[in-house]
């Protein structure tokens, strides 16, 4: 997320380091439902260790507020760094939904620990946002696919939503915005993909087993987000339903892959330290112990070195792009290179947390 949310030069970056425009789909639309799925199946693991731990579900729930309340405003402050203008601030966002997500899904975990419910309400999540976007006629523009084309950018159910919540200034593209509200429900969906998978990770069959059915969970999504394209396009900004079985069914084959490679050496799942036996995962490991720190960190550096005004029209970033990384003769590897420049720079300070074994646990 780090990477390809801080391209030296937007237009000339490389094909999978940019969202896909509208519908389609790019490597980069895979970066946050892939987080998001990893959040369900993590949140598998803690609740049933702190209910192991006999830990009252009532203070799980208290906790899983907490959480949502601080990541949420912890969304709020990345939106808003270094100004903090209410008039133009966003309410929406990627804290923000992930903030959501877990609430809901920790609830609907609290509620019932068995995987029937998390089906039926990941099918009714799916099924009932393409029906609102189907067959509701959006005001000012009509019913899609009749009076409107299907997915029109301004004309959809939750764009509309969100203009009639928010005035343009503080939704991300004015007139929409790509974590709104109505996009909320079928990223439920994805962070549910992730419970069921730690539900099915967390039982007492075979590794081998496990990998298997992961994979062919995550390429039967795939098939299934695939032929629902032509009825209801894969669309990341409108987190639209195919768009939640393809980018998962891609997180299910990655999380399978990684399983495969890295649980099955020696020690088996109840190895913690396997950066140690595989030293290049050693930087990842390190962005993953605590990822809501990097991503923090990374949006605030670019927010507020972003903001220093060395030119009329410079700042710092622009600046060592245009110095430093703009005299490589391929401008998509230029901005490659100033992509990879920006997440090393944001490594060293979580690496000064980690050396110091402190995580921002939320």
């Amino acid at each position: 997320m780090i990477l390809v949310n801080n391209n030296g030069d937007e237009e000339h970056a490389f094909w999978p380091l940019k969202h896909a425009a509208w519908n389609g789909f790019t490597p980069t639309d895979l970066v946050f439902p892939t987080f998001l799925l990893l959040v369900g199946v993590s949140l598998v693991f803690a609740t049933e260790s702190r209910l192991a731990r006999g830990v009252a579900k009532a203070s799980i729930l208290r906790n899983a507020f907490r959480r949502a309340i601080i990541l949420y405003l912890l969304g709020l402050i990345v939106n808003s760094f270094p100004f903090f203008n209410l008039g133009t601030m966003r309410y929406y966002g990627v804290l923000h939904r992930i903030a959501a997500c877990y609430l809901i899904a920790s609830i609907l975990l609290l509620i019932d620990r068995g995987w029937r419910s998390k089906v039926a309400v990941l099918v009714a999540c799916l099924a009932g946002y393409w029906a609102l976007m189907r067959f509701v006629p959006v005001p000012g523009y009509g019913v899609p696919t009749h009076a409107v084309p299907l997915l029109d950018r301004d004309g959809n159910l939750a764009a509309y939503l969100d203009r009639s919540l928010f005035s343009a200034n503080h939704l991300y593209e004015r007139t929409r915005d790509p974590e709104g509200l109505l996009s909320t429900i079928p990223a439920i969906g994805t962070i549910l993909l992730g419970v069921l998978t730690g539900l099915w990770i967390r039982t007492t069959r075979p590794l081998a087993t496990k990998i298997r059915g992961i994979a062919l969970a995550g390429a039967a999504a795939v098939v299934l987000g695939l032929l629902w394209n032509p009825w209801f396009p894969i669309n990341k900004k409108l987190w639209t339903s195919s768009y939640v079985l393809f980018a998962g069914g891609l997180s299910l084959l990655l999380l399978s892959l990684t399983m495969f490679l890295v649980d099955r050496h020696p020690g088996g799942e109840k190895d913690t330290d396997r950066h140690r036996s595989y030293p290049l995962l050693f930087p990842f490991f390190v962005f993953g112990t605590n990822s809501i720190a990097a991503y923090v960190i990374s949006e605030l550096l670019a927010g507020g070195v972003g903001s220093i005004r060395i030119a009329p029209h410079s700042n710092p970033l622009r600046w060592t792009y245009g110095h430093l990384l703009a005299a490589i003769p391929s401008p998509p590897v230029a901005s490659l290179a100033f992509s990879l420049l920006f997440v090393v720079v944001c490594w060293i300070p979580v690496y000064g947390l980690y050396r110091r074994r402190i995580f921002l646990k939320v």
